[in-house]
């Protein structure tokens, strides 16, 4: 299967200086500052082909390549598959724990690690069944074998988040490497209010970005490692559900995308230490919150509404799509878009739509070939309602 376009034929409406026709849900809220939200449109007129490079796969969540250019790929009922360069599937890999892939849960993310080459250790984050229907966040790592039945060994599941909840909503989940060794681990705060209202608990890892060690021990120079009343595990907090989480590698600052509630989608710089204010602030329409801003709590660097419900991303630094170097690119769930992002210190200065018209954006990864590949749920097909799915190849023209 072959799709073909050229970037111009997909662009949404210019209006007021963004890409989204839309009017705000919230028509009385100001942003904080200027170009917060809805920057202008900057049209980079890229053109490139859509090529599938992986059909048969089942709800894609996650990906990462190995060394040998095969492809790790999550699948949301809680297989993960090996992808042969010419786009075959492997049988499942054996050995991985139980999931609940109710709504939102399942196999989430996958990255390796850093010294794959010589451990063979891959990672994974999932939702964590539990009896009576309680689930949380949780990562495993494991020994990969591969062949023609591939397998993962010794696995460990090295963070639980805690406490459990019943709920099937707003796991994250979404897994980064710092230059140091250390792994960042997003979660959700569950959406059902018990949970919403922990997010701002620091006795709770609901709502939490967490760093941990490789073996999921605690780093000595977290922000609350000496603090008894916290998770020494906590980074950061006030968060809603991140599913976009990216290093800049020109500046090595950490980013993150997550969803709001009926718009307010944010696009964060995330330091350690910071409330990023959910559940107190939002640019979304949230019965009981009221404000957008307070002090001590980190307003987005950018904000969207209505939502584009913003999932994987990446920082894109090569040299095969003119006019696009340094950008980051943003999947979107909601008008399934793929957006890109110009940010100057700090600032996100411009946007355009890269695309708008093949199925829900699931996650954005930079391939070996320095080509970009995107999970995505097929066209005009809800993402509960189909398991269809497809891996595509973006190519320069």
């Amino acid at each position: 299967m072959k799709m073909t376009m050229l970037f111009a034929a997909a662009v949404l409406v210019t209006q007021q200086g963004g890409v989204d026709p839309r009017p705000p849900n919230a028509k009385d809220q100001k942003p904080a500052f200027e170009a917060q939200t809805r920057a202008p449109e900057h049209k980079t007129n890229v053109a490139f082909d859509v090529v599938t490079a992986v059909e048969g796969i089942e709800k894609p969540w996650g990906l990462t390549f190995l060394p040998s250019g095969k492809m790790l790929v999550t699948e949301k009922a809680g297989r993960l598959r090996v992808v042969a360069k010419d786009g075959t599937l492997s049988p499942p890999v054996s050995g991985l724990p139980a999931v609940d892939a109710r709504n939102q849960g399942g196999l989430l993310d996958v990255v390796l690690h850093p010294q794959f080459a010589s451990n063979q250790l891959i990672y994974w984050s999932f939702s964590e069944p539990h009896d009576g229907g309680m689930t949380n966040t949780a990562v495993a790592r494991g020994t990969f074998v591969d062949g023609a039945e591939p397998r993962v060994e010794n696995v460990q599941v090295i963070y639980h988040q805690a406490p459990s909840m019943a709920s099937t909503m707003h796991y994250g989940s979404r897994l980064v490497w710092n230059r140091d060794g250390t792994l960042f681990v997003t979660q959700g705060e569950r959406s059902i209010t018990p949970g919403r209202m922990q997010a701002q608990q620091m006795s709770s890892l609901l709502g939490k970005i967490v760093r941990i060690n490789a073996d999921g021990s605690i780093p000595k120079d977290n922000p609350f490692v000496n603090r008894p009343d916290a998770f020494p595990s906590i980074w950061s907090y006030g968060h809603r559900n991140p599913q976009g989480f990216a290093f800049d590698p020109l500046t090595n600052k950490l980013w993150e995308t997550e969803h709001g509630p009926n718009g307010g989608d944010e696009l964060n710089l995330i330091e350690p230490g910071k409330n990023y204010g959910w559940a107190v602030v939002s640019y979304g329409m949230q019965p009981g919150i009221t404000k957008s801003e307070q002090e001590g709590m980190v307003s987005p660097k950018a904000y969207w509404t209505p939502t584009i419900a913003p999932a994987g991303i990446v920082f894109y630094n090569g040299n095969r799509y003119p006019g696009w170097k340094n950008s980051l690119l943003v999947s979107c769930l909601g008008g399934q878009q793929l957006r890109r992002i110009e940010i100057t210190k700090d600032v996100v200065t411009h946007q355009e739509v890269v695309f708008n018209e093949y199925g829900r954006v699931r996650d954005i990864l930079i391939g070996p070939d320095g080509l970009l590949y995107v999970a995505l749920s097929l066209p005009g097909q809800r993402v509960f309602d189909t398991t269809a799915g497809v891996i595509i190849r973006m190519l320069p023209q």
